[in-house]
């Protein structure tokens, strides 16, 4: 449906699929060595007098969402997750699942596996939200730790018998909430004995342990450790209250991120982080493109776009019908502004609209820290230099070639001037260079002779 001028047509993009394979996030026995260090644990909290009993008697605990976005990317995204997998209550195996609500969005395995708990992955860009600390882990409820396990690889991209890093806290009833699958170094300074509140910091998002990319994993157990689903749904068959502060829809639509780059993304091979082409500063002829994530997309619903210029008129306005189901999806189109100034690209989608802000031909007063950064010679044989207007630091330079495949990446320390090669064929490379403290971004198109 065309508004204005002639709507953008040529839409890439579609469903994106979470690696993932169906085999046990945690095993049988590894629960009961798990929980047999949790009951060690508590024997040495008692001893120390440090250990809080619980009331058997209370009501159990009220969780709110154990995943949210750490502070300082509210303006890059909307929202930083998506769910994939609920809790299997079908004990019967293989292949023979039934969620809360009767459908399927779960897993079992061969050898008797039945998924026992909420896996909820990042996204969009599930390897650069966990590179960048974006996406982070907390505590559902009021608990005292009664288990820590950090120090282990965390880019796992296959289920294996690796260790994971994560935490499990006792609720004052005596229940436990599980979290796994931690990034490495970032869990809580707090130790077994400690007490953390209602969503206090637990750590970053993840992939130790057997994962196949960057999830958390959220079980639920009751004072008599027997799993618990803690959503209410007619196939829910151990309990028949919620656990939940507030409802979990089945399917969680919205929109995650409505962004601008310079090329389209590329979703990278398991553990190498997405080559995203983000980019909030553009020049008058460049080639934009204007993109937006979804969860949990559901067919015949319609999103509805709009590019604003900077002086509020409408250079494009349309409609675009979303046909499938898809657990995640990702849409763009590519088109020139045709003014410079503050430009915003609006999304609307069942009812939410998001917009993102962003530059062509001038810049905002923080881009001039990367206004008068320098490449050269370029063209160039595969050499070349990049001068900063001060020492930079916090600052990663990835090049990429064609393909969106990293060539080579460095993280500058305290640098003004660096010297970089091209380890590859004649052509194009894109060169980006990431501020971190401050989000800023800068890309070049370099030619190797």
């Amino acid at each position: 449906l065309i508004f204005s001028q002639v709507a953008p047509s040529d839409v890439v993009g579609g469903e994106e699929v979470f690696p993932r394979s169906n085999e046990p996030c945690i095993s049988e026995n590894e629960h009961q060595e798990l929980f047999k260090q949790v009951d060690l644990n508590i024997a040495q909290l008692k001893k120390e007098g440090r250990y809080l009993s619980p009331n058997r008697q209370s009501g159990h605990p009220l969780f709110i969402f154990p995943l949210e976005q750490a502070e300082g990317v509210e303006s890059e995204y909307h929202n930083v997750w998506g769910l994939s997998n609920y809790v299997d209550h079908n004990t019967s195996f293989p292949n023979q699942i039934q969620d809360f609500d009767c459908g399927t969005r779960s897993y079992d395995t061969t050898a008797g596996y039945n998924h026992d708990g909420y896996d909820i992955f990042t996204w969009p860009f599930w390897w650069k939200q966990m590179d960048l600390d974006q996406a982070i882990n907390i505590a559902g409820a009021d608990g005292q730790i009664v288990f820590k396990q950090d120090g282990h690889f965390d880019q796992n991209c296959a289920f294996n018998n690796l260790p994971f890093n994560g935490i499990i806290l006792q609720h004052s009833d005596g229940s436990r909430s599980v979290y796994l699958h931690f990034k490495n170094g970032t869990i809580t300074s707090k130790e077994v004995g400690d007490t953390v509140v209602e969503g206090e910091y637990l750590g970053v998002v993840g992939s130790s342990g057997s994962s196949t990319g960057p999830h958390l994993h959220f079980g639920v157990f009751d004072s008599n450790q027997q799993l618990i689903d803690p959503t209410v749904g007619p196939c829910n068959n151990q309990n028949s209250d919620t656990w939940w502060e507030e409802p979990i829809s089945y399917y969680n639509t919205g929109i995650n991120a409505v962004l601008t780059h310079t090329n389209f993304p590329v979703f990278n091979t398991c553990p190498e982080i997405e080559t995203t082409f983000e980019s909030n500063q553009f020049a008058l002829d460049d080639l934009i493109t204007w993109a937006v994530y979804l969860r949990d997309q559901r067919a015949n619903t319609v999103l509805h776009l709009r590019t604003i210029r900077p002086d509020n008129s409408v250079q494009f306005e349309w409609d675009f019908d979303l046909e499938d189901d898809f657990q995640l999806s990702w849409w763009a189109w590519q088109f020139n502004a045709d003014m410079e100034g503050t430009w915003t690209w609006e999304v609307t989608h069942m009812g939410e609209t998001v917009s993102h802000n962003f530059d062509v031909g001038v810049l905002g007063i923080e881009d001039q820290l990367l206004n008068d950064l320098k490449l050269y010679p370029n063209p160039n044989s595969g050499a070349f230099t990049i001068d900063f207007t001060q020492p930079f630091s916090n600052t990663i330079v990835t090049v990429t070639n064609y393909l969106g495949q990293t060539v080579s990446k460095r993280e500058l320390a305290n640098e003004q001037s660096i010297h970089l090669n091209i380890d590859g064929a004649s052509g194009l490379y894109f060169v980006k260079v990431d501020q971190l403290e401050k989000g800023l971004t800068r890309t070049f198109k370099v030619i190797k002779n």
